[in-house]
């Protein structure tokens, strides 16, 4: 919840079953332009697979705020969107401390892919911002 969302936005709600085929739910609570009313955007889906310190592959879709999956079209969102957009995250340990992760997402629209990939960096920036802090809490 520290830091999930792109910058500028809070995660209200976080609710995971980590294991294969458990599920979340995501609340990114943020505005969807300047000047826009602030909104609430949920996603859901379902651990596919979990390989520990290495990959995590999920199926996300947008959702309603009881976990129901709906379009993209609900939040505005254009261009041709799955069901389910596949993602997956992979961790490579580059330095001692140090691991780099990426991210790929199967599905987003073109027109989207600019936007999704600002967002997980932003979502990355905010991260390593609250390991640092708690690392110099000693957590």
């Amino acid at each position: 919840m520290n830091w999930w969302g792109p910058k500028d936005f809070t995660a209200p709600v976080i609710d995971i079953d980590f294991k294969v085929g458990g599920r979340y739910l995501f609340c990114m609570r943020g505005r969807a332009g300047p000047g826009q009313a602030v909104k609430d955007f949920w996603n859901t889906g379902e651990f596919v697979e979990i390989a520990p310190m290495e990959k995590i592959v999920l199926a996300m879709s947008f959702a309603d705020e009881q976990g129901n999956a709906v379009p993209a079209s609900h939040y505005g969102m254009p261009g041709q969107w799955p069901d389910k957009v596949m993602v997956t995250a992979t961790f490579e340990k580059v330095a001692e401390g140090k691991t780099k992760v990426s991210v790929q997402e199967v599905g987003v629209p073109s027109v989207m892919s600019l936007l999704t990939r600002m967002g997980w960096e932003q979502s990355f920036d905010k991260m390593a911002e609250a390991l640092a802090t708690a690392g110099q809490q000693g957590g």
